[in-house]
């Protein structure tokens, strides 16, 4: 049936009862094939509101048909007593919620209409939120029934039915009412109908608040929309000349997905909007959700489609580390590419990416793939030869912001036609314009899968979090001040947030603050009473700080053994647990050796520094302590997924993270000081803890020192 052309050409009745008639075929498809905007709130997910949403929405995505939905989490026995003690009120209702989707989308139809609002939510037209009583200490269920349709100059507004049925005559016995703008009986109830919507929508309804749900539905609708499956073909990618045809021709240098390889419904999604955004943008998806694997897929589509041209394309793959380059060829390998590894002398790879280069000029290969570290990135033989290439071009930056860097993000190639950039967080701390250069450079993020999401699609496990609260020593809290003293005074007389770069006064004392709360010395017998719990477990990392302690740099300063001597000596001759070191010192044989015991458990514990922060795959650890106590966002985000990769057998991860405050005796440091280190180390607790399965504990353990420092609102 082709579009009605308006709501008034629908030929609507009144009211519709399921005695009379089939509610979803004859109202709800034709008021969805006339409508461009349909708000609904529909209490709670059940499979047959799903399918009668999803009827007829074919049509109407075509016409860029947009839609609001509210609905209401079913509160079960166990909800209310998670409530009760003290859980996230947030978190408790996205679980309701996402359990009641779990459950509705079991129903065939109701799982292909869901599949149809996934995408919508792709686009940016569909928005979800979840709607509950909150008056007093009261939390109940908002369960009002009703929709507005709208087209370019009216509107119908319906209401009645406690729950829709899939078909009028089949299931529960239904009934609504409708009203139409254009109808002087009903008019004023259509509008205030409407206006009760806009009010539930925009949380002004007095006794019930609402709240976004759409980032958490997402993983549910993508999961319904394609779940683990091969990509599709390639779509049209912007270029010079005319559409693109796409065709599936593989040859020499081309990459090809590997037929045994199956990709979540995110990765596609994250595939889909690179390639929809012209071939440029970042990804910012959580550490472990597979972001590699993605950015090869979306190079394979672009290779397909700009062979459909008649085009080659050469890939340039940049990594942080020489052992990510070893990871990423590796992967490359199994879809059908042996790369050229740029590192360490150009003897061993500038001949062989010029011969590459060649290749493509003269056609004789249709792509080639080249992996390279930072460092090689932007040295001149590298940047020579890139100025040489003349066809297309394809830069993908893993961890991308690090070459947001100055010595990076000026050598960046123009002549890359496509820029996709990589990373679970893409913005430089304390650093806007090496942010805005990055963004400038590849676009802005033109897709996100957070933590939070990412576990409840199941692509990351479920975790525990412990915080270990540990205080300064009085010399550690004399230097902390003087330090934090000098930032304010930088930070002052600057006119623009500087960068924190080995030449940057200001990224130093950032670095020397971050350094005095990472090796505050009680973290030891902290450690090892919380290692001593786990003595008997395998699989645990002990994240440690860089360098040696702050106060070992004074010139009465006695020496000291650094902290992962002090750790190793602790958890290896101490406790008897087999361990072994990690860190940038460590040959790539040994790294691979240590990787190789840890998950054959011949070791127990690998202590490590910030080698183990950037695309190491551990998937075996289980436990994880963090003794390196960064405000930077980017660490602790990437050390907590670190732990939370998958592996057979694992389902859950334990995460133990010390909390440095001064001491409650401290004399001589300022109040509000107190405060601001306090705040800090709170503000990663509140981001571990949101996600833990113990959250209300967690946050238990810390409110005495919330209320000591008067910061019950962090």
């Amino acid at each position: 049936m082709a579009a009605t052309s308006s709501l008034r050409d629908c030929d609507l009745r009144r009211d519709y009862r399921s005695d009379r008639g089939d509610l979803v075929a004859d109202f709800y498809v034709p008021a969805l094939r006339a409508a461009v905007q349909y708000d609904r709130a529909v209490g709670y997910f059940t499979s047959s509101a799903l399918a009668v949403i999803g009827d007829g929405l074919d049509a109407y995505a075509q016409r860029g048909g947009r839609m609001r939905l509210v609905a209401s989490p079913y509160l079960q026995a166990d909800d209310i007593a998670e409530i009760e003690a003290g859980y996230a009120l947030r978190a408790v209702l996205e679980k309701a919620a996402l359990r009641d989707l779990e459950r509705a989308v079991q129903e065939p139809r109701a799982a292909r209409s869901v599949g149809k609002l996934g995408a919508l939510i792709a686009e940016g037209r569909l928005d979800i939120k979840l709607a509950y009583v909150a008056s007093g200490n009261r939390v109940g269920m908002y369960h009002e029934k009703i929709g507005v349709f709208r087209d370019r100059q009216d509107l119908v507004a319906y209401k009645g039915s406690a729950n829709e049925s899939l078909t009028g005559l089949v299931g529960n016995f239904e009934s609504i009412e409708v009203f139409s703008s254009w109808d002087d009986r009903d008019r004023e109830r259509a509008l205030r109908i409407s206006r009760d919507f806009e009010d539930l929508w925009h949380d002004r309804t007095p006794l019930l608040r609402v709240m976004p749900f759409t980032d958490a539905a997402k993983v549910v609708v993508e999961r319904c929309a394609g779940g683990a499956s091969d990509l599709p073909d390639a779509p049209a990618v912007p270029t010079d000349g005319a559409p693109i045809a796409v065709t599936p021709q593989d040859s020499a240098g081309m990459l090809t997905i590997p037929t045994e390889l199956r990709f979540r419904g995110y990765q596609r999604e994250a595939v889909k909007s690179w390639i929809t955004s012209g071939g440029r943008g970042i990804l910012r998806m959580a550490t472990g959700t597979g972001k590699t694997l993605t950015a090869l897929a979306a190079a394979t589509q672009l290779g397909k489609a700009l062979r459909g041209q008649g085009q080659a394309l050469l890939t340039v793959v940049v990594v942080p580390y020489q052992h990510l380059v070893d990871q990423w060829s590796e992967e490359i390998t199994r879809f059908g590419v042996t790369p050229v590894r740029a590192y360490e002398s150009t003897d061993t790879w500038y001949r062989r990416t010029s011969h590459l280069l060649d290749a493509l000029a003269l056609d004789a290969a249709r792509g080639g793939v080249v992996v390279t570290t930072n460092k090689t990135f932007g040295e001149q033989a590298f940047r020579g030869l890139l100025a040489r290439h003349r066809g297309r071009l394809l830069v993908i930056a893993d961890e991308v912001h690090n070459l947001g860097a100055r010595h990076l993000r000026t050598v960046l190639p123009e002549n890359a036609s496509f820029r996709l950039g990589l990373s679970a967080t893409p913005e430089r701390w304390f650093d806007d314009q090496g942010t805005a250069a990055l963004t400038d450079y590849f676009g802005d993020v033109v897709y996100e899968m957070g933590i939070g999401n990412a576990i409840r699609a199941g692509a990351l496990c479920r975790y525990s979090y412990t915080p270990v609260v540990v205080e300064l020593d009085v010399a550690e809290t004399e230097l902390y001040v003087e330090v934090t003293e000098k930032i304010a005074k930088a930070m002052a007389t600057q006119e623009s947030t500087d960068e924190a770069d080995e030449d940057s006064a200001l990224g130093a004392l950032l670095r020397k603050r971050a350094s005095i709360l990472g090796h505050a010395r009680n973290k030891l017998a902290a450690l090892r009473e919380e290692v001593t719990k786990r003595q008997e477990d395998w699989h645990q990392l002990l994240y440690c700080a860089e360098g040696r302690h702050p106060l070992s740099y004074t010139d009465d300063a006695p020496d000291e053994p650094t902290q992962l001597d002090r750790v190793l000596a602790l958890v290896g001759d101490q406790l008897r647990m087999p361990a072994a070191r990690y860190t940038a010192d460590t040959s790539r044989a040994e790294r691979k050796e240590v990787l190789r015991r840890f998950a054959a458990r011949d070791l127990k514990v690998i202590a490590s520094m910030r080698c183990l922060d950037e695309g190491v795959d551990v998937p075996e650890a289980r436990t994880a302590y963090l003794l390196a106590s960064s405000s930077n966002p980017r660490q602790f985000i990437q050390r907590r997924g670190r732990v939370l990769r998958r592996a057979p057998g694992k389902d859950r991860a334990d995460i133990v993270d010390f909390v440095v405050v001064p001491p409650e005796d401290a004399v001589g440091i300022h109040r509000e000081t107190e405060r601001r280190l306090v705040r800090r180390e709170l503000a990663r607790v509140t981001e571990f803890a949101h996600l833990a399965e113990n959250e209300a504990e967690t946050l238990e353990v810390l409110r005495p020192l919330r209320i000591r420092y008067g910061l019950l609102d962090t």
